[in-house]
């Protein structure tokens, strides 16, 4: 008998002292699991509760932080399963969200040169690149085919944090063709701001530089972090990506990545973006089929 999905499965609650609630959808990450995690993450903030401090959704998982003197936390918990009873009674789940074009300068210097500074004890195969151990744990004939792989599907932002405006994504593929890339033997005490590396099944783009233990395949273009708040796309929050985002990675060549910059530098840059209801049972049914219909919004603007 197969167990059910866990968007229909009941969370495990826990306390953390006096002021966390802890939402355990299920053990290991999935598309079913985090598409639970980010309804109910929604709809508790849209229950506008007196007292909750913050809500932080993750991959399988979701911490409220609350003040007790406030929000008791029996009230707290029966409102949390509440929505969950109706999210597991609705059946059908769907997001508002956006799906979000990121150009990437694949195979670039920046990542190659701080690889080759941390190969000989920090790396599984110290004589090659990232690209060219990606694309061999992953049975591909090249570095270009695991490229390909890696751009062609778009990819879920699951969770949101680590360093600030880290996202991490989620391929939306079925997972026997998931790209899976095993870490640093030993964590880099240097990555490039705006790599774009990969580890276990997750990709990243590091939004600032500092210390790193995932593979790097290229870097981002454009800034996804933005303290200044200089560019209009960091107007209202100056952390760019946001849980249950869609990202469609577009390979760009060196020429490409410097008009980038120049546009980031004028002020003038701005992300290709469109609003998308994302269907869960539809991803699930045909993922290809639907990927391709998400990615055709893109090509609307």
């Amino acid at each position: 008998m197969t167990s059910p999905s866990p968007a229909l499965q009941e969370a495990r609650y826990t306390w953390g002292g006096d002021e966390f609630l802890f939402v355990e959808v299920a053990e290991g990450m999935s598309l079913a699991a985090n598409f639970k995690v980010m309804s109910l993450a929604k709809n508790l903030a849209d229950a506008g509760l007196d007292g909750i401090v913050d809500i932080c959704p993750a991959n399988a998982s979701l911490l409220v932080r609350f003040d007790p003197d406030v929000l008791p936390p029996s009230s707290l918990e029966s409102t949390v399963r509440d929505i969950e009873r109706e999210l597991i009674h609705d059946g059908e789940l769907s997001l508002g969200t956006r799906i979000i074009e990121v150009p990437v300068w694949y195979d670039d210097p920046f990542t190659a040169e701080v690889a080759q500074r941390f190969r000989e004890g920090f790396h599984q195969e110290p004589e090659g690149t990232d690209l060219d151990y990606a694309a061999k744990v992953n049975n591909l004939k090249d570095t270009a085919e695991f490229i390909q792989r890696h751009h062609e599907q778009p990819w879920l932002v699951s969770m949101v944090g680590f360093v600030a405006g880290l996202p991490f994504l989620f391929q939306l593929v079925d997972q026997d063709k998931q790209l899976q890339v095993p870490k640093y033997l030993s964590p880099r005490t240097d990555t490039p701001k705006l790599t774009v590396g990969h580890g276990g099944c997750f990709a990243a783009i590091y939004s600032v530089r500092g210390a790193g233990g995932y593979q790097m395949f290229g870097v981002a273009a454009a800034p996804i972090y933005d303290p200044a708040q200089s560019l209009a796309d960091f107007k209202d929050f100056m952390v760019f990506f946001r849980p249950g985002d869609i990202v469609k990675f577009k390979p760009v060549s060196e020429a490409e990545y410097n008009a980038i910059q120049a546009q980031v530098e004028d002020g003038s840059y701005r992300y290709r973006q469109v609003p998308v209801t994302f269907e869960l049972s539809k991803a699930l049914a045909d993922p290809e089929g639907y990927n391709q219909q998400l990615m055709e919004a893109l090509n609307v603007i």
